[in-house]
């Protein structure tokens, strides 16, 4: 599990095949659970102040590869006495999204990020999504996208600030929303309105 909150951007050495070879100041084990660019990989392999992970096939079918370069986001697997300061993440990408409009407000960034249909039903306004391993908040859900509004000090601090019209992103849905989906898929007229109420009572 992760929380969202990017502890570093390593820089990519090399990727081929499906190794990737990272330099980070951190300094993980073999065997160690780490998100880059919010998908979980293990590390297979430490050379120094290198590491490297390894990715199946099956997952390069499902994420922007081609962002597995320069700089990548990069989150050890969080430990039971850490604080959950972002909100629990998965690491496991459900979809690759597309950014299709930034705007500049008057503090901050509007981030407008389309997904496919089949998975605009897992984003909750006002809930949390992923993108790229960076735990961010829904503002607003439309029939096949979304909106972010991101704060200078993420923008600066991720790669974000390298996103630009056209953009693919690793996006991991709240995995909340999605197990209560699939437990009230079968009422066909339930709203998150009501899934907001019924969780209200407990």
């Amino acid at each position: 599990m992760f929380t969202g909150l990017i502890r570093e951007k390593a820089k990519v050495v090399s990727f081929s095949n499906n190794f990737l070879v990272l330099n980070s100041e951190y300094k993980p084990k073999i065997g160690d659970s780490i998100a880059i660019n919010g998908i979980c990989l293990t590390v297979v392999v430490i050379n120094g102040t290198q590491f490297t992970v390894e990715l199946s096939p099956e997952t390069k079918k499902i994420i922007a590869v081609e962002n597995l370069k320069h700089f990548v986001h990069m989150e050890p697997a969080m430990r039971m006495s850490d604080r959950l300061e972002g909100h629990i993440v998965q690491g496991h990408a459900d979809t690759v999204g597309e950014v299709i409009k930034i705007e500049k407000t008057e503090q901050s960034f509007d981030f407008y990020i389309k997904i496919p249909d089949k998975h605009i039903k897992y984003v909750v306004p006002k809930g949390s999504i992923t993108i790229d391993g960076v735990s961010l908040t829904v503002n607003d859900v439309y029939h096949d996208s979304f909106r972010l509004t991101i704060i200078p000090h993420t923008i600066e601090n991720t790669l974000i600030k390298n996103y630009k019209i056209g953009t693919r992103v690793n996006v991991e849905t709240d995995m909340f929303a999605r197990y209560l989906y699939h437990m009230f898929k079968k009422e066909k007229n339930i709203s998150w309105n009501d899934v907001d109420r019924i969780m209200a009572q407990y």
